[in-house]
């Protein structure tokens, strides 16, 4: 069984009073559009996912892939239509034909969970369809267009429909087609797979009621509240020593010298470490990794970090961005620089733009004046929040 997600994100979102499409507004330090498609993707349940964009989007999306980094799941973006009924057509028809099960699914709602996808997949493999739903809290009014009159409904009898909706790919493709042909208009996928198949499976799972679509500013910021960030600084500074090599961030930097230590002595390593174990108070990397432990003879501080991002991870937080800055008065670690940052942007999990890195000399001021040594400082933000299981 191959399941692909359908991510429908090509409407202007014009009551969130946003100048530009709402998906691409941050949110905890992260746009909406970023967060929904990490949610996805982390899943493990589709084997793609095909993004319906504005063409009007499609530089903000390439500028949004830089920042955050793009999404591995993403195999293909189409361009939307005039409509979301048309965008879904759009998006359904850019999936494989081998592909079994398609959910459907809006960007504006990133707060989707694993166990919502699992059930709708699950659904829509036995029963054709699996569409993810809410119990209405609120009082509902019907107010009768001819009349007047005004009743009550039984809001025990009521759900809210939400996203994904998830089917068997060719009967959801055949139902798009059919509406197109007849000029139906529908709201959802649901209404539109009921007109030409009938009753749809409705469900409700652990974090439905969290599972919200981001429609107005007031959204956005009652949101933004269940967010926490936190900033770490960390520095740290080694001798230069001969028959050592230089290795900063990860990169070989061809000089007479290098930097003396129990392991690789990656310095802006070190200090970018220990800015992260600061900021989940974690201590520093003396604790974590003691140079009196044989284990880290040697080796190689990227695989410390690795370790490090680890522990970040299994307490809830994400890298929003990362700055380090390398005090060194030779060799020349410009040339450098990109190799640098790339190696932290993938070892951090974030786009290349949120992992800077910049040296400087002291102008033959203090030990690294007077190369006897390289000192390094960083600085990070993380966040945690909005996965909301």
């Amino acid at each position: 069984m191959t399941a692909w997600a359908v991510v429908v994100a090509a409407g202007r979102g014009e009551r969130a009073g946003f100048a530009e499409n709402k998906v691409f507004q941050p949110l905890g330090g992260e746009s909406v559009l970023g967060r929904c498609l990490r949610a996805l993707d982390a899943t493990g349940r589709f084997q793609g996912i095909a993004l319906v964009l504005a063409n009007r989007d499609m530089d903000a999306y390439r500028a949004l892939t830089a920042s955050e980094g793009a999404c591995a799941s993403v195999r293909t973006v189409v361009e939307g239509g005039a409509t979301r009924q048309e965008s879904v057509l759009n998006g359904l028809r850019a999936v494989p034909e081998d592909v079994d099960i398609v959910a459907i699914h809006d960007a504006a709602r990133p707060f989707v969970t694993d166990a919502i996808v699992a059930k709708s997949i699950e659904l829509a493999v036995r029963k054709g369809s699996g569409v993810c739903c809410a119990p209405v809290v609120d009082t509902i009014k019907h107010i009768d267009p001819e009349t007047g009159r005004v009743r009550t409904l039984d809001r025990a009898d009521l759900r809210a429909a939400q996203t994904p909706q998830t089917f068997r790919r060719e009967a959801i493709l055949r139902a798009y087609e059919r509406a197109r042909e007849l000029g139906w208009s529908a709201t959802d996928d649901a209404d539109i797979y009921e007109r030409h198949w009938g009753e749809v499976c409705l469900f409700e799972a652990p974090g439905a009621a969290l599972n919200i679509k981001l429609t107005t500013r007031e959204d956005f910021l009652r949101m933004s509240q269940g967010f926490e960030t936190r900033i770490g600084i960390g520095y740290d500074a080694h001798r230069l020593k001969e028959g050592r090599a230089l290795i900063l961030c990860g990169a070989g930097i061809p000089h007479e010298k290098g930097l003396d230590g129990h392991s690789d002595a990656d310095v802006a390593a070190h200090a970018l470490m220990d800015a992260l174990l600061g900021a989940i108070g974690e201590g520093d990397i003396g604790r974590h990794f003691p140079d009196a432990d044989a284990e880290f003879k040697g080796i190689s501080s990227m695989l410390l970090l690795a370790r490090v991002m680890r522990l970040v991870r299994e307490k809830g937080y994400r890298v929003v961005n990362a700055d380090v800055v390398i005090a060194a008065q030779r060799p020349k670690l410009a040339p450098f620089i990109e190799e640098m940052r790339l190696n932290l942007a993938e070892a951090l999990g974030v786009g290349f733009d949120c992992a800077n890195v910049k040296a400087t000399t002291t102008e033959r001021m203090g030990f690294e004046g007077r190369e006897e040594g390289i000192s390094a400082q960083a600085a990070v933000l993380l966040s945690k929040g909005g996965d909301r299981a």
